[in-house]
């Protein structure tokens, strides 16, 4: 099916494709477990037949920049969730946002109107199928029956010092609640190994309904009073929104989008690439996201988007200070002033595409559409016509175009939600979903522990020399 989805849907219109994926969201098959029940013997001997057939079949070769550039590039991980194309952007089990957008339930329950339910796309992900609005309630219902934490890990976060970084307290959270893992207290009563899959489900689950909860208490401990108060008659974003303090259905609107769009950009990004790493060794869902937290911290990483928009409020005070317009010509200045500094555009730039990141397009309409007039999105929009020529000019950068972090952050300020230095965490609450539903293949087709082969300077050396 996912064959089929990646070859025809970008040729059909919105209308079209809805309607194509109506038809076959009608099945027999109605909860998530018995779905992907049915569909793992199959994976299981299609991967078992493509190694014994085709194991030796070389599918690239590693040169030397490869190696000691960070691998970048080399196709040597499988990942079932999504895909990222250089030109065309990521398409999540074959569709792109657009598609994502035509086709996946919505909150109002009208296909296509408002943002997608990060439950239909957590749906997708696991199954490759799109969901009919009911199983995404059932997903809905699921989840929330699982949220309630582990009674030590409220308190926990309580105690935590107020200046502790927002992404620490998080990973602290959850490997707090890693005191519930069905799939470590299986495997410490010796499970089979071809059933790991059905507990990770159990676990993988429970973190993602989890996450919520831990991030909103850390939001409104380090910010506010530490009240959270949930509203499970909402979606799983909608809740989220209440917990964080945000009552405002443009504002859920918004959430729906930014968790949908941040869930999975394949597997060779640092944070799936941590959880995949630390999962294969058989450690729990729990500790294997916790690893993929860490990663996203990084400033390389998810830390991008509070950088972002530090860059932007710097250039806004320095022309303001001065009594210059901030327009085209004064950010072109600050622009070179920052890379004469030997320092980077923030937002701008990708390590794998080579266009403007759809998902900073869908955030840029989501703009045009909720707020035109806002004064920050017009400067982004400014940067925006501006930065990729400064950069090409500058031609340090394979990629003068922006990425999602060089938007989501002024559309979060709009809402009042202006503590940048949280921003990451959302970021954490989304990748979840990706990251966990790839774990949850990677137990279900057995897939081994990752080892890869490292070489010395000197053995490099020895190759070039030959």
């Amino acid at each position: 099916m996912n064959r089929m989805i990646s070859k025809s849907a970008s040729a059909l219109s919105r209308k079209t494709l809805s309607s194509s994926f109506a038809k076959t969201s009608v099945r027999s098959i109605t909860t998530l477990q018995e779905t992907l029940a049915a569909q793992v013997p199959e994976k299981q001997a299609k991967l078992a037949q493509l190694k014994k057939e085709h194991g030796s079949h070389v599918i690239g070769n590693v040169t030397i920049d490869q190696c000691i550039g960070g691998a970048r590039s080399v196709k040597c991980m499988l990942w079932e969730t999504s895909n990222l194309d250089a030109e065309e952007g990521i398409r999540f089990r074959g569709l792109t946002i657009p598609e994502c957008q035509a086709v996946l339930p919505t909150y109002s329950g009208k296909t296509g109107d408002g943002e997608p339910l990060l439950e239909s796309l957590f749906w997708l992900l696991l199954t490759g199928e799109v969901p009919t609005k009911e199983q995404a309630d059932s997903l809905t219902a699921e989840l929330h029956a699982r949220s309630t934490l582990p009674a030590h890990v409220v308190p926990l976060l309580n105690s935590l010092p107020k200046q502790m970084h927002p992404m620490t307290q998080l990973s602290i959270g959850l490997m707090a609640a890693q005191t519930e893992s069905k799939f470590s207290k299986a495997y410490a009563d010796g499970v089979p190994k071809k059933e790991y899959h059905l507990h990770a489900l159990e676990d993988i689950l429970s973190v993602v309904a989890q996450l919520p909860e831990i991030a909103a208490t850390i939001y409104r401990n380090v910010y506010f009073d530490g009240t959270v108060d949930k509203d499970l008659s909402l979606d799983y974003s909608g809740n989220f929104c209440r917990m964080l303090g945000y009552d405002d259905p443009s504002f859920d609107e918004l959430m729906r989008l930014y968790l949908c769009i941040h869930t999975d950009h394949e597997g060779g990004n640092a944070s799936a690439h941590a959880t995949h790493l630390v999962g294969s060794t058989l450690s729990d869902p729990y500790l294997s996201y916790s690893g993929g937290l860490n990663a996203l911290a990084g400033p390389l990483h998810g830390l991008a988007n509070q950088e972002v928009l530090k860059w932007i409020q710097e250039l806004k005070s320095k022309f303001d200070a001065e009594g210059k317009e901030v327009n085209a010509e004064s950010i072109t200045e600050f622009a070179w002033e920052t890379l004469k500094a030997g320092k980077v555009i923030p937002g701008y730039g990708h390590a794998v595409l080579r266009k403007t990141d759809p998902r900073y397009t869908c955030q840029r309409e989501f703009a045009l559409k909720h707020i035109p007039d806002d004064p920050l999105f017009k400067l982004v929009d400014t940067i925006y016509q501006v930065m990729p020529g400064i950069l090409k000019e500058h031609g340090k950068v394979a990629n003068p175009y922006p990425n999602v972090d060089s938007h989501s952050g002024v559309l979060l300020w709009h809402y009042g939600f202006t503590q940048y230095q949280y921003y990451t965490v959302l970021f954490g609450v989304s990748r979840a979903v990706g990251a966990l539903s790839q774990l949850y293949w990677d137990r279900a087709l057995g897939l081994p522990l990752e080892r890869p082969k490292s070489v010395t300077p000197e053995w490099l050396w020895s190759q070039v020399q030959k």
